[in-house]
């Protein structure tokens, strides 16, 4: 299956680190060499960079792990294609307009073929995979019962919630979910998450020989919460998801649902 990153910040952060960890999954250390693609919002803008080749051997992966940008949110994706060919159309994340934002999705799972005969609304999907036909059918579901934006987002993550709890009957459905300022996370299978927070400590990536002290990198009221399939440190304790359970971050903090 994929793998799955994301990150929500209270200030801008890069993800170079986390980063790094990831892409080594993808034909390194791991099997999901079938594409990569990666989000970042500054403000409701997104910067998105997508390639169909292994992340490990990509040079655009190698200019994201260089290149500092900094973001409040971000998303990310290795893919080991199951449904749609490898191919640049099939490569997450995948986006859509909704409120005049730019909506931002990846999914780690295969669904079965009953996805496919979910009634899609506003959305269709560009690609032939079962995660994008999924994010359109949810994504129009949320502008069906939400012409504009509640006051109050846990409407909106509770109400996604109910709906990835129907997709999951239909296999396995771990996701990332974003409208530039938060980031919501549904776990079907496998997800784990750490915020870090003065104090800051150090860090060892599992996948990569590379350690980082985040004293030397932050400030004392950084906030900066990392969500992945699976844990990229090998010396921090990440908090792992139950089945069925959504959790919804902003500014790095975790909100009660």
């Amino acid at each position: 299956m994929c793998e799955l990153l994301g990150m929500s910040a209270n200030v801008p952060t890069d993800i170079c680190f986390s980063f790094t960890g990831l892409m080594q999954r993808g034909g390194r250390t791991g099997p999901h060499k079938d594409g990569w693609g990666i989000a970042f919002y500054e403000g409701p803008g997104v910067r998105t960079f997508h390639d169909p080749n292994p992340s490990v051997d990509s040079r655009i992966a190698h200019l994201v792990r260089e290149y500092p940008i900094k973001s409040h949110v971000v998303i990310s994706h290795i893919r080991q294609a199951n449904v749609g060919r490898v191919c640049l159309e099939n490569t997450h994340p995948f986006s859509r307009e909704l409120w005049g934002q730019a909506w931002s999705y990846a999914h780690n799972g295969q669904l079965d073929a009953g996805v496919f005969e979910l009634s899609l609304g506003a959305y269709r999907p560009i690609g032939s995979t079962d995660s994008e036909y999924a994010f359109c059918w949810l994504l129009g579901k949320v502008r069906e019962a939400f012409p504009d934006p509640p006051e109050d987002v846990r409407e909106v993550a509770l109400f996604i919630r109910r709906h990835c709890d129907r997709l999951r009957e239909l296999g396995v459905f771990n996701m990332l979910l974003t409208d530039s300022r938060y980031l919501f996370v549904y776990c079907s299978t496998k997800l784990s998450w750490i915020t870090r927070r003065a104090p800051f400590g150090r860090a060892s990536l599992t996948d990569a020989e590379m350690v980082v002290d985040f004293c030397q990198e932050t400030q004392p009221e950084d906030v900066v919460t990392v969500v992945a399939t699976v844990p990229l440190t090998d010396d921090e304790v990440w908090t792992p998801m139950e089945p069925g359970e959504m959790a919804l971050f902003h500014d790095g903090l975790k909100i009660t649902l």
